[in-house]
Parts: C-alpha cells; sequence; structure tokens
C-alpha cells in the first residue's frame, strides 16, 4: 500500500485498509518474527532463555505488562524496543489530539469533522517512532497530568460553559491512544493516581472533573517498578496490580561472559581510544567481576541492586585512565595496566548504595576493596591457589616471586604515568614471574602478559604475601616483612 497517494478517509477506505488494536498490531508482528526466526529484541543479552519469552507470552496474550526488577536490569530498553512490534505506519485523523483512527473515531472532535467532510476528511500517516510515550513517575504527578483537566482558557475562547466536554484539555495518556505509554517507577506513583488508573486498564473511559466520557483508548501499556519489598519509597496498591495482565521479573546477566558483551556494547569509546589501547581479555573479565563482587558484598545494599551502568562508566574511566597516561608520556600505543584501575573508582563509588557498615568504612575504601576481592576470586582460574592456612615449610609456585622482593634492596613502583617500554622493562626485571607465566598459563600472548604479571603481584597482596602501599605518583610493592620493618 503506498500511503503517499493516501491523504483523506475516501482514499482510504479504498486502498481496503483494515484497522487493528495496537495489541493486534503487536501480537501479529511478533508472530511473524517468531515465525521467521527473527529477534524483536536485539541488544538485550541474558534474557533469551528468561525474560525475552515471558514477555513475548505476554505480547501474544495482549497482557499490559509490569517490568519488575532492580535499577539498571534494561527494562526501559524492552519497552522502547516494543516499538519493532508495531506497523510502520498507521493513518490519524488530522487535527486529532488524540490520534483518532479515522474508521473507528473516539473523540467528539473526529466525529463531527468525519460527519461534516465524509470521504473528504483530511489523514495523515503516523510512524511508529512516534508512538511511545513515557511518565517518570514522581509525588508530583497530578491526575491532571496524565489524564486531563478543564482548560479556563479554552473555554473562554471558544466561549463555552464548564460543562461542555470541548473544554477539557487531554493529559498524556489520551494524547498516546494508539500508542505504547510507559509509566516508569510506577510504585513512585502517588496511590491516589494509580487509582486514577483503573477504569483507564479495565473499561477504558476517563473521568476528569465530573466528566464521565465514554473513549475507549487503544494502548499497550507498559510499567516498570523495582520489587516493592526492596522499598520505602511506596508500593503499586493491589486493584492495580490485578488489572496488570503480566508481571515480568527482570534479573542482572548471570555470567562474565554476557556482562562483557553489554558492557563493550553499551560503553561510548572514542575512536581514538581503541585504536591507541589494548584491552586484554583479563581486564575485561576482572572488570565485570568488581560487579558481581558489589551485587554480593556485605558492605553494598542488595536490595538497591548494582546497576549495568556501573561496569558500563567504569569502563570508560578504565579506558581514560589509560588514554590520559597516553597523552603525557607520548606514547603512541599503550596496553591497559592493572594499577588503571585505580581510576575507575570514582565510577563506582557514585554507583553503590552502601549500608551502614559500608558507610562507616567509606565510599572509596569499599571500591578498593571490591577490585580486591575480583582479583582474589578470579586468581585461582588462572594460578594455584594460594591457601590462607599453610605450613611455613611448605612449598608454593610463587616462593621465588616473594623472594625476590625480598632480596630486592630497592623499592619496586610502577608510576602511574610510566612510559610503555619503561613499564614492561620494570616488570622484565622480576624473572621468577616469566618463570610462573610459561609454566601457568603458556598461551598468554605477550601483548597479554604484562597485565597478568601485574595480575599475579596484586593478587600476592590481596593474599598478604607482597604488600602494596599507594602513593601520589604510583604504587609501591615489597615484601611485607621489609613493609612492617619500615613501619608502613
Amino acid at each position: 500500500m503506498n500511503i503517499e497517494n493516501i491523504n483523506t478517509l475516501g482514499q482510504l477506505k479504498e486502498s481496503g485498509y483494515k484497522s487493528k488494536s495496537i495489541k493486534d498490531e503487536l501480537r501479529e508482528n511478533l508472530i511473524s518474527k517468531i515465525k521467521n526466526k527473527e529477534s524483536a529484541f536485539l541488544g538485550i543479552h541474558g534474557y533469551e532463555n528468561t525474560v525475552i519469552p515471558e514477555l513475548e507470552r505476554a505480547i501474544l496474550s495482549k497482557h499490559n505488562i509490569n517490568l519488575l526488577g532492580l535499577r539498571g536490569q534494561a527494562k526501559t530498553r524492552l519497552a522502547r524496543l516494543m516499538l519493532n512490534l508495531l506497523d510502520e505506519y498507521i493513518p490519524v485523523v488530522e487535527g486529532s489530539e488524540i490520534n483518532d483512527d479515522p474508521l473507528k473515531p473516539i473523540s467528539r472532535f473526529a466525529i463531527e469533522l468525519i460527519k461534516e467532510k465524509g470521504d473528504a476528511t483530511p489523514i495523515y500517516w503516523l510512524h511508529r517512532s512516534e508512538r511511545f510515550a513515557e511518565k517518570l513517575a514522581t509525588p508530583d504527578v497530578t491526575v491532571a497530568d496524565i489524564i486531563g483537566d478543564i482548560d479556563p482558557i479554552k473555554a473562554a475562547n471558544l466561549k463555552l460553559s464548564y460543562a461542555d466536554d470541548r473544554v477539557i484539555h487531554y493529559g498524556m495518556i489520551p494524547r498516546a491512544n494508539r500508542c505504547i505509554f510507559v509509566i516508569n517507577e510506577l510504585p513512585d506513583l502517588q496511590a491516589r493516581i494509580q487509582v486514577a488508573l483503573f477504569n483507564i486498564l479495565q473499561e477504558g473511559d476517563i473521568q476528569i472533573r465530573g466528566f464521565k466520557l465514554r473513549l475507549p483508548l487503544d494502548m499497550q501499556f507498559l510499567f516498570t517498578a523495582n520489587p516493592e519489598d526492596y522499598t520505602n519509597r511506596g508500593s503499586i496498591v493491589t486493584p492495580l496490580k490485578d488489572r496488570i495482565g503480566s508481571q515480568i521479573l527482570t534479573h542482572y546477566p548471570e555470567d562474565i561472559e554476557t556482562a562483557k558483551i553489554i558492557t563493550q556494547q553499551e560503553a561510548k569509546l572514542d575512536k581514538r581510544q581503541t585504536e591507541t589501547i589494548f584491552v586484554p581479555e583479563l581486564a575485561k573479565d576482572l572488570l565485570e567481576q568488581i560487579v558481581f563482587e558489589a551485587r554480593e558484598s556485605e558492605f553494598v545494599d542488595a536490595k538497591s541492586g548494582v546497576s549495568a551502568r556501573l561496569s558500563i562508566t567504569a569502563f570508560e574511566n578504565l579506558l581514560s585512565t589509560a588514554e590520559r597516561r597516553l597523552l603525557i608520556s607520548g606514547d603512541e600505543n599503550t596496553t591497559l595496566r592493572l594499577s588503571d584501575f585505580d581510576g575507575i573508582i570514582p565510577a563506582i563509588t557514585g554507583k553503590v548504595e552502601l549500608v551502614y557498615e559500608g558507610e562507616q568504612e567509606g565510599a572509596a575504601f569499599v571500591a578498593k576493596s571490591l577490585i580486591g576481592n575480583a582479583i582474589k576470586s578470579l586468581f585461582p582460574i588462572y594460578f594455584p591457589e594460594i591457601k590462607k592456612l599453610e605450613k611455613q615449610t611448605a612449598e608454593s609456585p610463587y616462593d621465588d616471586v616473594i623472594s625476590w622482593f625480598f632480596n630486592t634492596d630497592s623499592d619496586f613502583e610502577i608510576l602511574d604515568d610510566l612510559k610503555e617500554e619503561a613499564y614492561k622493562s620494570l616488570l622484565d626485571k622480576i624473572a621468577p614471574l616469566e618463570i610462573l607465566l610459561n609454566e601457568y598459563q603458556p598461551k598468554t600472548k605477550k601483548q597479554e602478559s604484562y597485565f597478568v604479571k601485574e595480575f599475579v603481584l596484586w593478587a600476592l597482596v590481596e593474599y598478604k604475601k607482597l604488600s602494596k602501599y599507594r602513593f601520589a605518583e604510583g604504587t609501591q610493592f615489597k615484601d611485607p616483612y621489609g613493609n612492617f620493618m619500615s613501619g608502613l
């Protein structure tokens, strides 16, 4: 159907166009995609066997939907991707405030216009990208905002009394007729405003200042919310929950590989960063492990959740830390270093809600402990486990590395702005590290080996085999006994 040639109601009828509800659109287009083995939710990872099948079942059932989950779980992203399941264009009566269907008008304006002009009634075509409305629920939202109110200025201009329904100014919901309407953070909406949604969800009529308008609005409602038990800000009133067809629980990525895909996809990186900074795979794993540690940490409020935005912004900070070093040193290229992870602390401290014990320790301390815990969690995957309790006479694969620090007179310091060659030469001095890598990680690429070497040093610190001291220009490593003797 060539919509460019259809500009009036008469032409629309001649074309054979048939009206269908938005929920039928979503259902039919989803059926088509499923049959063609196409995904309607491209860019969503980790939900393939959990959330997406439930969401598809809800769409097939023509349900209004509530996405329930902690922050940073792609709830709003899922809602916006539902636009892909709408028809590309739909006809609308020209001048209608509420996107009236020319074949099934519901507003007084559209009904009277069609009665007056008949088949000559002008129409226009609304693209699916314009069929999405979103409202963040805040305590100051009023019934007038989302449903409507009497407009005294309109009454004065049209010389109408307040008893005439033409003086009504429609709110966001009627104006989103034939659209997907999303209310984010539904529990934050005051109970009396939630009550105002009852009739819209169930019967389709709205009430404005004494006017009871029978407006069978054609809408797909989508709500997002944090679990009620996890917030003191408010809750979803029970009758409203009863009117929402499907409630779908979202979740965080269940493994590091999925989390890595999300971070790489969402991180906003400058082309110069990706071209000049090499990021070892272990560094990506470590970054995601930090987020996993945060979700399990005793210092972090699990009820608040740890958003996927933490790993995204931390990754951006990580590359910016390496880029800054590159600009200062004058090198053309660099490899990410473990010491660069100190640069992600600002990304962590702003993204985690601390419990009382965490507040007592301080946000920076918690961030550093998360990095340390992530290193300890990943280390046994790559190297032999360092046991907490072992005999003093027991031999360890790390004895030679520790002895090197014990027997070295000078302090071993990795400066933040060290040039690339100087950094590599510094780590090459620790000959036992090279031997350790060759024995336990022989397939490590040369470009990644220096990050792995530094990873071993940080891990030995976490297991109390070495000590680490952070100073203004960099990081110093010592054997723990030398550290004790120096009083640091």
